[in-house]
């Protein structure tokens, strides 16, 4: 497969965990990242346990496919590396707050005065205009101000998030989305760009239908648990021995559903001849539904449901998500040689291209791994790397 983004290069200088992933959707893509790191290395890096090989798991699910060089931005000259970096790149990602940003002169209005074709990405959480403009940000407190976190979990439930971090993935993935589109218009005009993403532009988004529905009816939704307040029935129900998943999506699927757990009786029912009105009597109807999934195992109503062709799932655990077949098949835990874990695996793009999915052939790096490499790629001569070694602009190692 030719790697679309092949010949591209990117300065990634962010942490934690959106900018990285947008990073890394780019380098599965094929382009070449440099990954840019402070003194004592990105943050995210200690963000565990658990840890694989020295670094956190979260660290390990955002920076496959990169090198990495420390250079500590404070110095004199190792602005004068990053400002190099810049003049090889075609795009450069930065994750500070804007204030922050504009003192380091890595913001889109500064690094594009130097080189105008540049397209400049800058991952913030609260945008680059408004009061909150300067705050800082992460997942779960963008989940708790855009209202992620007022619909999650149970009705009279204490708060809960969303168990992955969403808004952060999001965010990277609304990132590489927008870098793409930017490529894409300078081909053809030769126009560079600046570009924002927000971890609370993501998180409105993720709740799109929730504030278009208060916005059209005044009416203020709260948690549910496995329901979708616009569907039923469409939620987890108890069975003899746990929970299965189901989502009636339309009045075919629930006649089958009706059919496969024995209840013609709930089928008939003029209460439920269709989507809106079963909403309107949820309470009654999934009580109906229950009452007749409690009477079999999980498996058993599982095989029931897949034989009507009846949209259904166990809520499975993570170690019976990596050790299932369906899993296994579309490839989506995938490996690389890691220099300190022998059964090193990772979680791979989530798309294939012409069959294919794509992949970066480097696992995450060591920070500073590829300091001297990297250096002598932008043209640095030996006596110029040692120089910044020796001045503390640039490491190897955190």
């Amino acid at each position: 497969m030719t790697s679309p983004l092949a010949g591209v290069r990117v300065c990634d200088v962010t942490q934690n965990l959106a900018g990285p992933f947008c990073g890394q959707i780019l380098a599965d893509l094929g382009a070449t990242v440099i990954k840019v790191e402070p003194p004592g290395a990105d943050l995210g890096r200690a963000w565990g346990p658990p840890f694989w090989g020295g670094d956190s798991t979260l660290f390990l699910s955002a920076n496959r496919g990169k090198r990495s060089i420390v250079v500590d931005l404070k110095e004199s000259s190792g602005m004068a590396v990053l400002e190099r970096l810049v003049d090889t790149s075609d795009v450069f990602v930065q994750a500070s707050r804007p204030g922050a940003a504009k003192r380091l002169g890595i913001d889109a209005e500064s690094l594009r005065a130097r080189k105008p074709e540049l397209i400049h990405l800058s991952v913030s959480a609260y945008g680059s205009e408004g009061p909150m403009a300067e705050q800082p940000g992460y997942d779960p407190l963008m989940q708790a101000y855009a209202g992620i976190i007022s619909v999650t979990g149970q009705p009279e439930g204490a708060p809960a998030r969303v168990g992955g971090s969403v808004v952060d993935f999001g965010t990277g993935m609304w990132g590489a989305i927008a870098v793409l589109a930017a490529l894409r218009t300078r081909d053809a005009t030769g126009e560079g760009a600046s570009l924002d993403a927000s971890l609370l532009d993501t998180s409105l988004a993720w709740v799109s239908y929730h504030l278009m529905g208060y916005m059209a009816t005044g009416n203020v939704p709260g948690p549910m648990g496995t329901s979708l307040g616009s569907i039923a029935p469409y939620r987890a129900f108890a069975t003899r021995d746990g929970h299965v998943m189901i989502a009636a999506g339309n009045d075919a699927i629930f006649q089958r559903l009706c059919a496969a757990i024995d209840r013609p009786d709930v089928a008939s029912d003029e209460r439920f001849a269709s989507n809106p009105l079963r909403v309107r009597h949820r309470d009654i109807l999934d009580p109906l539904i229950e009452s007749a999934t409690r009477d079999f195992t999980a498996t058993d109503l599982l095989e029931r449901l897949q034989a009507k062709a009846v949209p259904a799932s166990a809520i499975r655990s993570m170690d019976q998500v990596v050790a299932d077949p369906q899993i296994a098949a579309v490839g989506m835990l995938g490996g690389g040689h890691h220099p300190d874990v022998p059964d090193y695996r990772d979680v791979a793009l989530p798309l294939r291209i012409d069959g294919e999915r794509p992949t970066a052939d480097r696992t995450p790096p060591a920070p500073g791994a590829h300091t001297r490499e990297v250096l002598e790629e932008i043209g640095y001569s030996a006596d110029d790397v040692e120089r910044l070694f020796n001045e503390g602009a640039v490491r190897e190692g955190a």
